[in-house]
């Protein structure tokens, strides 16, 4: 009995902590519901390619993210279908081909030195530039549209300004010189990022660094103009600059850290034309009518099963139904935890995972009453009935589970996000049915007034005589 009771104790406070969840933090709305723009970006083999290398549709994905970035988007959902193409989802942007324009060119990578006597400058617009960037990460899930545009509106003028502390070499150090860049550990468990350019880049680049050597004067490295590197040159160095063609920038990067950059590097050098193959735009109307579709649907869906549960299951049914509203709670709360972005086939997903928990419930009542018809008291029937049916319930997820996973692991876009939604709402139909059902269905069964009621649970029983009451 006191197992019970801090089952109901710990089921009551994740009732009022998913209430707060769902009172504080929105869950963030797909293109389909919200509206906005979504384009399909064909990734082209340059003349003498023979194909695109992950390698090569990385480094894409990545300037195209650092472009989204920019157009100041909330949950853009980038990512690459296939072997050369990216697809674009930009919620809430309704102008297409001002995003076409943007992510349509070739990213433009370039290496400048910094002028002299600049020095305090730098340092100063780097800092600023680090807040502001940390005050875009707080934004991503706003819908205060005003501070997301000031703050874009700041990091632009963040970022011209340090490009005005840089001046081009003559002729330009840019990304057709460059012929790799990746991530490598050192000794001191730091990672460096590796660089390596064709003859004329190395000759380029000797002279940029003879220049900068020993000066503190750094080499900044710019993408689409925006400074995303600025290493310094040792004063070993010159003499003759880094010859050979090619250099490590240190700055005990993380792994993570060190392939970002590496990705970065190689997408701005990335010699590959790239072209719009589809655009599609999606009205803020019709997002809003798929949203109160969907509601109706879940709502009406919702309370024919409560109705349902409860004139067939009789109270078991009543107590199904508390299980199945604490379901529901914890599963949106579980949305926004994790900031599941939620499409139509992600509803489609809640709603049918609401199924699934129904069916758990089914399968323990029908247990208890095939117990209860056999002449077994009514807290042994409950006993047995959930003991019957949890292999069934754990056979059921699990298969469902894996079905999910192939849906994810395979699918994309909108497929993913049902197969994601589904196998949270399972999992979490899963525990209340076992531990939410099951506590309810204890404490009403251990009460005197309900003890010996099985009509309660199962209608058209004989009575019960003493010796069966006490099984």
């Amino acid at each position: 009995m006191q197992r019970q009771r801090s089952l109901l104790v710990l089921i009551f406070v994740l009732l009022i902590a998913a209430i707060a969840v769902i009172a504080t933090i929105p869950v963030p709305l797909g293109l389909d519901l919200r509206g906005g723009s979504q384009l399909t970006i064909q990734v082209k083999p340059a003349p003498g390619m023979r194909e695109i290398t992950e390698r090569d549709l990385a480094g894409v994905q990545k300037v195209v993210e650092g472009r989204v970035n920019g157009l100041g988007v909330s949950e853009p959902v980038i990512q690459t279908v296939g072997t050369d193409k990216i697809l674009v989802q930009l919620p809430g942007v309704n102008d297409p081909e001002q995003a076409e324009r943007v992510l349509g060119g070739t990213a433009q990578l370039e290496f400048k030195q910094q002028r002299q006597g600049t020095e305090t400058q730098l340092f100063a617009f780097q800092s600023s530039r680090s807040e502001l960037r940390a005050q875009q990460e707080l934004l991503r899930t706003s819908d205060d549209k005003a501070l997301i545009i000031k703050n874009q509106e700041e990091l632009q003028k963040n970022n011209q300004a340090i490009a005005e502390l840089f001046e081009s070499s003559d002729p330009p150090l840019d990304g057709k010189y460059l012929q790799d860049a990746y991530g490598e550990p050192t000794t001191s468990n730091n990672w460096n990022v590796a660089i390596r350019f064709d003859a004329k880049g190395g000759e380029l680049f000797a002279n940029i660094t003879k220049n900068l050597a020993g000066t503190g004067r750094t080499l900044g490295i710019f993408l689409d103009d925006e400074l995303i590197s600025a290493p310094t040159v040792g004063l070993e160095f010159a003499a003759t600059g880094i010859t050979g063609g090619a250099a490590i920038i240190t700055g005990r990067f993380t792994p993570q850290e060190a392939n970002d950059l590496g990705v970065q590097l190689r997408g701005g050098a990335l010699p590959v034309p790239v072209e719009i193959a589809e655009r599609r735009t999606v009205g803020a109307t019709l997002g809003r009518d798929s949203i109160q579709s969907s509601i109706y649907a879940g709502i009406g869906g919702l309370i024919l099963v409560l109705i349902f549960m409860v004139v067939y299951y009789r109270l078991p049914g009543l107590i199904a139904d508390v299980s199945l509203v604490i379901y529901s709670l914890l599963t949106w709360a579980s949305f926004a935890l994790l900031g599941v972005t939620l499409t139509l086939p992600g509803i489609a997903g809640f709603i049918l995972s609401i199924g699934m928990a129904v069916d758990a419930n089914v399968l323990i009542f029908e247990r208890t009453r095939e117990e209860l018809r056999a002449g077994k008291s009514l807290y042994r029937s409950v006993e047995s009935g959930f003991y019957r049916a949890f292999s069934s319930i754990l056979d059921s997820n699990v298969t469902t589970w894996i079905a999910c996973a192939a849906l994810f692991w395979f699918g994309s876009g909108l497929v993913r996000g049902f197969a994601l939604t589904l196998a949270l709402g399972v999992a979490v139909s899963m525990f209340t049915a076992v531990t939410c059902s099951r506590t309810l269905m204890f404490l009403v069964v251990t009460n005197p007034a309900v003890k010996n009621k099985r009509e309660l649970f199962c209608p058209n029983l004989p009575a019960l005589n003493q010796a069966e009451v006490a099984k």
